[in-house]
């Protein structure tokens, strides 16, 4: 019996052996393809320095091309992609006072929240450009052969809560000079004031905020992929360099 014993564990030694060394070299050979296909073109060499700054011209067109139309009049209000609704909490509040003919009010009161989100984008540009500059090659490798939004999560993974800190109390300051403080609380206490509904108190900063950051991040996925699928949307040789190698 004890000879059994030694026997399948003699066994079950070399099976794990064998497949750690199975793993060992599928990981050496994923390697060897990877640093194949960054370091080579079909018309010549390409250097990591080129590969960093082909990634970081991408993420500036981004917030050059898309971003920025988001810190003009209606760059929110108007774009289908970001426009920001109303919270589910507000949207019974929305299609109450509809019901009793303050349509118009209520108009206002949407586009309001979006004028808010336009006024705090313009503040992005100086930590996307940080988050930017920061980029290690490694991250750039990374993103190059990864997913479509690759660009867009490591924006968003690096500047996120930079981002929120710096919106929200320019959302905040922005509802009073836009009106939007005056707007929402006439439309909540009138809404309130119904008969049998049920109160609310929404944090319209908060979620503003959330919102403005989803749309921004939203524009600059736009602009990924539009250079990672169309040869046209790469405006310079170096992204034609760079992304040809994501085309393998």
């Amino acid at each position: 019996m004890d000879m059994i014993l030694k026997q399948e564990n003699l066994n079950n030694t070399i099976k794990m052996k064998k497949l750690l060394l199975l793993i060992v070299v599928f990981q050496l050979s994923a390697c060897a393809e990877l640093q194949q296909v960054v370091n080579q073109l079909p018309n010549g060499m390409i250097t990591n320095d080129q590969i960093g700054n082909g990634l970081k011209e991408a993420l500036n067109n981004g917030i050059t091309n898309q971003v920025s139309k988001l810190a003009v009049e209606d760059g929110f209000f108007k774009n289908e992609l970001t426009r920001i609704l109303l919270p589910e909490e507000l949207q019974k509040v929305d299609n109450t006072l509809r019901k009793i003919g303050l349509s118009k009010l209520a108009d206002e009161g949407l586009k309001v929240l979006n004028r808010a989100a336009e006024d705090a984008v313009g503040e992005a540009t100086p930590i996307f450009v940080d988050a930017i500059k920061g980029m290690s090659f490694s991250d750039a490798k990374n993103i190059l052969l990864g997913e479509n939004n690759a660009a867009t999560m490591y924006l968003q993974n690096t500047t996120s809560d930079a981002l929120y800190q710096k919106f929200n109390p320019i959302i905040a300051n922005s509802f009073q000079k836009v009106g939007a403080d005056k707007i929402w609380s006439d439309l909540i206490t009138k809404y309130n004031n119904i008969p049998l509904v049920n109160k609310v108190n929404p944090d319209l900063t908060n979620y503003v905020t959330e919102e403005a950051l989803k749309g921004v991040f939203t524009m600059v996925a736009v602009e990924e992929n539009d250079i990672r699928t169309k040869i046209s949307s790469r405006t310079s040789d170096l992204l034609k360099k760079v992304f040809a190698l994501q085309d393998k």
